[in-house]
């Protein structure tokens, strides 16, 4: 099974539901409200928002 490279993330002050890296370079902020959502910790991410499900590069022919 190839690994998940995204996630979807629920924004903990607004609900919004937004797709990011699982691996983030740089901080990711939501889109409607400005949050933050992740961070960068040297390989793996934090989150902040609730992860919602784990999204591979490509879903077809799985």
């Amino acid at each position: 099974m190839p690994e998940k490279k995204f996630v979807r993330i629920k924004c903990s002050d607004c609900e919004n539901e937004q797709v990011t890296f699982k691996r983030v370079s740089s901080k990711v902020e939501c889109l409607v409200c400005g949050a933050r959502l992740a961070e960068p910790t040297g390989g793996s991410s934090l989150f902040k928002g609730e992860i919602i499900e784990e999204l591979g590069a490509s879903e077809e022919g799985e």
